[in-house]
C-alpha cells in the first residue's frame, strides 16, 4: 500500500487557511472562560459519578453552587449535553403482590352446605387464573 503524505501547505490550500493564521492557530493560548468551562465541565462530572449518575441538572446546580460556584441551572444542563451525561431515571419502586396468610384472614361460613334455602343467598367463584 502507497501511503501520501500532504504538507502542511497543501492542506492549508484545500482548507483556504493562510499560513500566518495557521500559525497564530497553533500559537493560540485557551481563553479564561474556556478555562473555566472546563473546570466546570471536571466538576459536573465529579458530582455525576459521586452520585452514582443519578444526579441531574437541578441537582448537580445545587453542588456547584454550595462549592461556591455561580452558575445557572440551563448553562449546568448545556454542559452536561455537551458531554453526552444525563440522569438515570429510576422508576418508584411499588408493591405488586403481597403474600398474606389465608388461613387466618379467610373463613369457611358455608361449612360445605353448598345447598343454600333460598335463592341468591350464597355465591361463590374461583380466581385460580390469577
Amino acid at each position: 500500500m502507497i501511503e501520501r503524505r500532504v504538507s502542511i501547505s497543501g492542506m492549508q490550500e484545500i482548507i483556504c487557511v493562510t499560513r500566518s493564521g495557521y500559525r497564530t492557530f497553533l500559537n493560540r493560548k485557551v481563553s479564561p472562560t474556556r478555562q473555566r468551562k472546563d473546570a466546570v465541565k471536571k466538576e459536573i462530572q465529579k458530582i455525576y459519578d459521586d452520585s452514582k449518575q443519578n444526579y441531574g441538572a437541578p441537582k448537580s446546580t445545587q453542588e456547584l453552587r454550595k462549592s461556591g460556584e455561580t452558575i445557572s441551572q440551563r448553562t449546568v444542563g448545556k454542559y452536561m449535553c455537551e458531554m453526552g451525561i444525563r440522569a438515570q431515571r429510576t422508576k418508584p419502586w411499588t408493591t405488586t403482590t403481597r403474600d398474606s396468610n389465608f388461613n387466618m384472614e379467610l373463613q369457611n361460613i358455608l361449612n360445605e352446605q353448598f345447598n343454600p334455602k333460598h335463592p341468591s343467598t350464597v355465591w361463590c367463584t374461583d380466581i385460580t387464573y390469577i
